[in-house]
Order: C-alpha cells, then sequence, then structure tokens
C-alpha cells in the first residue's frame, strides 16, 4: 500500500515503487549482515582463563639504526584467541609476546582487561612499518587503546620492552605471518 502511495504521489508509477522495493531490500540485507556479525561476536564467550601457548613464530624488530631485535611470539589467528589473547597470563618473556594478525588493515582497538601484566603494543602498518606504540599499558584497565588509523596487525609486548630497545614508530617489523619477510 505505502509503494502504491509513493508511485501514486509521485505521478510516476512504477519507477518509485522499485526504489522503495530496493531501498527496503537493502536495509534488509544490511541488518541481517549486522545480525550476523553481532551473533559472531557473541558467540566467542568471554575467556575466564588463560589459552594455552599458541603456534610461535620469530619476528624481528629492525630500528633505523639497524639494529635488530628477536622475539619468539604466538600468533593469535582466529576470534576466538584474538579475544583471549594474553588474558590471565602472569608474565610475557623479555623476547616474547603475541600478534594478532588482521585480515585486512582495521583500526585497532585493543584493551586490557583480564590482562595481569603490563604490555607495549605496536600497532603495524601492511608493510611492515611501526604505525604507533602505545607503552606499558594499564594491567586490567577497560580503557580502549587505539591504533588511530588502519593497521595489519597488533603485537603484545612485554611492557616497556620497546622503550629499553630503542625500537620506535617508523622501525620495520619482519615477518613471515605478515608477508614482510624475504
Amino acid at each position: 500500500m505505502l509503494t502504491t502511495m509513493v508511485a501514486e504521489a509521485g505521478g510516476r508509477r512504477g519507477i518509485f515503487p522499485r526504489l522503495l522495493r530496493h531501498g527496503l531490500i537493502a536495509c534488509f540485507a544490511a541488518l541481517f549482515v549486522a545480525a550476523a556479525v553481532l551473533a559472531h561476536a557473541q558467540a566467542v564467550a568471554e575467556p575466564t582463563r588463560a589459552q594455552p601457548t599458541l603456534p610461535t613464530e620469530q619476528l624481528v624488530i629492525v630500528s633505523a639504526g639497524g639494529a635488530r631485535h628477536v622475539f619468539r611470539v604466538e600468533i593469535a589467528k582466529t576470534p576466538e584467541q584474538q579475544v583471549t589473547g594474553l588474558m590471565f597470563r602472569n608474565s610475557v618473556a623479555a623476547d616474547g609476546g603475541m600478534l594478532f594478525p588482521w585480515d585486512q588493515p582495521i583500526e585497532s582497538k585493543m584493551w586490557m582487561k583480564n590482562t595481569l601484566v603490563p604490555l607495549d603494543m605496536v600497532f603495524i602498518k601492511a608493510d611492515g612499518t611501526i604505525e604507533r606504540i602505545a607503552e606499558n599499558t594499564v594491567p586490567q584497565s577497560l580503557a580502549i587503546i587505539s591504533s588511530d588509523g588502519p593497521v595489519a596487525a597488533t603485537l603484545e609486548l612485554q611492557g616497556g620492552i620497546t622503550s629499553k630497545l630503542g625500537i620506535l614508530v617508523g622501525d620495520h617489523v619482519i615477518s613471515k605471518t605478515l608477508g614482510t619477510a624475504p
């Protein structure tokens, strides 16, 4: 009935009904996609304990001066692994950490809920360049720590290690997972 009223009011029987139908179809499709994303997010249960050690890889950060800093990092690939991250861990080794590779560059938004130790969060662009570093994040804080722009991955390291090693924005990350290794 609404379609008929719009068509008659516009004086163009046929055009408005199609536009209205396509608009409604687009709205329903958008709602369906949003519902599916929400359902997936809710399906990932809130973690209650540390996850088992994930598969690891060697990751190297090369500073502007040529210094190479080698880390053995766990790779959090699945949504479940990424939601849990380093939660409930009592320590992170000075040469350890966790890499969160994103399916496509996104604005990474992390928090420290249930994370018991301070972390340095290193936000990495698709070409391996460090875009931003958040140092010594506060354990168990619910404050959002953002990359402030699209990144391909987030790397969590022991709190204070980037400053101690002189790792800076603009340094380069070499990683097989990120496709930046030769």
